[in-house]
């Protein structure tokens, strides 16, 4: 556990000093330490804006490792890899379809740090918050609210993808209380509906909030998860219903709208991870990473609309699959918004276009990352509703999503139909926001789904972005598995493990 000791001992030294009052601002991490940090009202609010942090590397990391898209997209029949022979000899364990194993490139063990650097700085502020006073307890309850919401969130985010892991509620202060043991996933799973419970309570609706920080909303959204999680329909409904109908969230009018730097925290935004386009370090580079290399300077400026943008000639990954596109049904507006092409050497392959925004300077863009969209809230009371027998009542809701892509609604379908019909709008509606594998785990069709998804790439490997005489590793899609193995480097380290 080296690095969550160091992250814990980074905290427990007083990372959370002078900061600006700008939302993106994070302070140095060698300033003061606890003992005279964490007294005043002021201290809190820079803790928490330092609790947010993490969250943009969760979701950005880029180079040889994978964000948050390498497992929740790439894992899953939406997107895949493009082979560059050039680029790397053999190909070491980089077939997305065994789910990084090998874990060559770190993708497994950034996802697990980062998300106990955020549980690390969150147990710092929930702590000690009570002891201090505050000039107004209002912002006392905001800041506790908020920190209980992303403890919440990162444990959620472990839970789905590892399983059983340690549950850290207290400040971590050396090696012993790091190496904690593994905690099974339905304890977990209380813990997490524990704080998020307490978080609604205590936080402010979205009207009421800072842009960008977590609200009320944000928690009934992130229990409806869990619930939907738990197939506990009748509590995620009941859930879906208060956030439904706070008045609070409503869907653009253009999917394209969305995704338009314009509209950033917009009414249908329950929950975005925070970007900035500057050099200051709050920018966001994902999209950069999702390019169907090798592509030319001109290519890549005709993608991004930068006149100044450089070659890039590594491997592409996160192309949106052919399976997917054929997903999209005639007329559907969202899959000229979502995906564009673009021919190297002959061949058009796809991209993702969604998440282009203006900029100035390549690989640095200010899109934000939707963790939460109102159009999931509705996707989900649609299921939440049919899984508990009433089809006719899901229309409403995944109609106003369908309207919307220019599509006719669902009217007069049996459960098992309208099941699966919410299940193909989730694919399409929220294509590479990391949505995917988590939906094909938790109907249990996992297996299925990318065992077919595995015969179709063996078989057609040119159509899967290979070129000739190149395919997928032998061993591809042999073992699919749904918990992702915790990392070997944490795991050597904890005796508990």
């Amino acid at each position: 556990m080296r690095k969550i000791i160091g992250i814990i001992t980074l905290i427990a030294a007083g990372s959370l000093t002078s900061c600006s009052e700008d939302f993106l601002q994070l302070p140095p991490e060698d300033s003061l330490s606890q003992t005279i940090f964490y007294q005043t009202q002021s201290d809190f609010e820079q803790a928490i804006n330092a609790t947010y942090g993490p969250l943009r590397d969760l979701y950005n990391f880029g180079g040889n490792s994978q964000g948050a898209w390498g497992m929740g997209e790439m894992t899953s029949d939406n997107t895949y890899y493009k082979y560059n022979p050039n680029y790397r000899a053999v190909q070491d364990g980089e077939s997305i379809a065994d789910f990084y194993v090998n874990d060559g490139n770190g993708t497994i063990s950034i996802k697990y740090t980062t998300n106990y650097l955020i549980i690390a700085r969150a147990n710092q502020i929930l702590a000690l918050i009570d002891e201090v006073e505050f000039d107004d307890n209002a912002v006392k309850d905001n800041v506790k609210g908020q920190a209980l919401y992303l403890r919440a969130l990162a444990y959620f985010d472990l839970v789905q993808y590892y399983g059983a892991v340690p549950l850290h509620l207290v400040p971590t202060t050396g090696r012993e209380d790091a190496a904690l043991p593994l905690t099974p996933a339905a304890e977990v799973y209380t813990q997490i509906m524990n704080d998020v419970g307490e978080a609604i309570s205590l936080l402010p609706v979205k009207s009421a909030q800072e842009a960008g920080r977590a609200t009320r909303g944000s928690a009934q959204m992130l229990l409806a998860n869990v619930y939907m999680v738990q197939e506990n329909w009748a509590s995620a409904e009941s859930t879906l219903t208060s956030l439904v109908g706070s008045g609070e969230y409503d869907l653009l009018g253009n999917y394209a709208n969305v995704f338009d730097l314009n509209n950033k925290n917009s009414v249908e935004s329950i929950f975005e991870v925070q970007f900035l386009e500057g050099t200051e370090g709050f920018a966001s580079t994902f999209p950069y990473d999702w390019m169907p290399e090798p592509v030319t300077a001109e290519q890549v400026a005709q993608i991004t609309g930068v006149p100044n943008s450089q070659a890039s000639n590594q491997q592409g990954f996160n192309i949106p699959t052919p399976d997917l596109l054929e997903s999209y049904e005639d007329g559907d507006l969202r899959e000229t918004v979502s995906i564009d092409s673009i021919d190297t050497d002959g061949t058009y392959y796809p991209y993702i276009k969604k998440f282009w925004t203006p900029h100035s300077n390549p690989g640095i863009t200010g899109v934000n990352w939707p963790v939460y969209r109102y159009a999931e809230a509705l996707l989900f009371m649609a299921e939440a509703v049919n899984e508990q027998g009433r089809p006719g009542d899901a229309e409403q809701y995944i109609n106003a999503v369908r309207s919307r892509a220019g599509l006719t609604g669902i009217t007069g379908v049996d459960q098992a139909t309208m099941r699966q019909a919410i299940m193909d709008e989730r694919r399409v509606e929220l294509a590479f926001e990391n949505k995917r594998w988590l939906d094909l785990v938790r109907t249990g069709t996992a297996q299925t789904v990318m065992s077919a998804f595995g015969a179709r790439v063996k078989a057609n490997p040119q159509d899967y972005y290979f070129p000739e005489g190149f395919g997928p590793p032998a061993a591809a899609f042999t073992n699919i598995y749904e918990l992702f193995p915790l990392p070997a480097g944490e795991a050597l380290l904890n005796p508990n493990f």
